[in-house]
């Protein structure tokens, strides 16, 4: 599927890992050239980005330096509700899905095991200008 160029998503990438979050980064970027891309490092960071450009979609890794992805994650969702919230982790165990979808991710995936297919379908399923 190709980006139709009209629609913008600003997306967040809540990522430790300099590598992965390259990888991803130039992922998403070849799948929806026009999406805006911000960055962070640790969960201070997360919380101060949010507050201040508010992300259509964060991809939000479980091992932050500071409060762990699910901590944030439900911060996020109480005070912006309307923000899609996806889990990327090196842990996929059930345990992990389960906390995920019940702290208010919409989405949960392995980083051994990205699945662009569906990552593109759940990102379209956001706004259908996709």
């Amino acid at each position: 599927m190709d980006f139709d160029g009209e629609a913008k998503l600003t997306t967040l990438l809540a990522e430790n890992n300099s590598t992965f979050r390259e990888i991803l980064k130039h992922s998403l970027k070849t799948h929806f050239p026009s999406m805006t891309i911000l960055e962070a490092e640790e969960s201070s960071e997360v919380l101060q980005m949010v507050n201040a450009c508010q992300p259509e979609l964060i991809f939000m890794d479980l091992q932050l330096p500071g409060e762990n992805g699910l901590q944030i994650t439900k911060k996020v969702k109480a005070n912006y509700p309307g923000i899609s919230v996806i889990i990327v982790t090196g842990h996929d165990i059930p345990e992990y899905r389960d906390a995920a979808i019940q702290s208010g991710a919409i989405g949960f995936f392995s980083k051994d095991s990205l699945n662009w297919r569906e990552i593109e379908t759940l990102i379209r399923s956001l706004n259908r200008n996709f």
